[in-house]
């Protein structure tokens, strides 16, 4: 819940100067709070895809403060982000749930970042690999296969996230793999093989080159570290 619609422009001022060459680039999303979409779609450099934080699994009617998938799409967002832990902690989201939410948002053309985690209390009861099958069988297993293609995967661990403690690289890298396992066991090893998994926690220009080296981590998922042109720039640059 950052920016206005000032800073945004100044933003993506500040991050097409830094890239004013013909090198390729990464896939790059922006998921921006919801007023500031329709803005953004038409600022943002020709790089990078805008997208939102979160949507209702309905295309319209009486659930006031909720925003429709469908209207999402017609705004001009390509993605959206499902199922984040502050939703899961702070707003008591459940699997069934984003589950709903990720299969409207496929069926209107979005695709999906579709997040999993464990806590610190989870993780030091050595009970994470638990957590994220339990959340990927309540939830990402239970869509179809062809749905898939419009899934990435963003694990995200609840005690690394806005507390500057990242994973290391060994342990994002393990669970990375360990989901990418489960996949292929529920959907083959064709769609485990080629379905996106991203780190995010604390992930930042320090430690991104790093985990962005790990064979079963394709990318992140920048909270903090994402606000800043400079450090966003520095952070695209490491997963080239």
């Amino acid at each position: 819940m950052n920016g206005d619609p000032e800073s945004a422009k100044s933003f993506f001022q500040d991050l097409k100067k830094e890239f004013n060459g013909d090198n390729p680039l990464p896939e790059v999303g922006i998921a921006v709070p919801f007023p500031l979409v329709s803005l953004v779609f038409e600022i943002t450099p020709s790089f990078s895809k805008v997208g939102a934080q979160n949507c209702y699994p309905e295309e319209k009617g009486a659930y006031t403060g909720e925003v429709s998938p469908v209207l999402l799409k017609k705004c001009g967002c390509s993605f959206v982000i499902l199922g984040h832990s502050e939703r899961r902690t702070l707003l008591g989201e459940k699997d069934a749930f984003i589950l709903e939410k990720s299969r409207m948002a496929i069926s209107s053309g979005l695709e999906v970042i579709y997040c999993l985690g464990e806590t610190l209390e989870e993780r030091e009861s050595g009970a994470a690999e638990k957590v994220i099958e339990r959340q990927l069988r309540d939830g990402v297993f239970q869509l179809e296969a062809g749905q898939i293609d419009s899934l990435s995967l963003a694990y995200e661990p609840v005690w690394a996230i806005g507390t500057g403690k990242s994973a290391t690289t060994e342990q994002a890298g393990k669970m990375h793999a360990f989901i990418r396992k489960k996949i292929k066991e529920r959907f083959g090893p064709e769609v485990g093989d080629k379905i996106r998994i991203i780190y995010g926690g604390s992930c930042n220009k320090s430690n991104a080159a790093e985990l962005f080296s790990h064979p079963d981590i394709d990318g992140g998922l920048i909270g903090g570290a994402s606000l800043m042109a400079r450090d966003f720039a520095a952070i695209i640059n490491a997963a080239c």
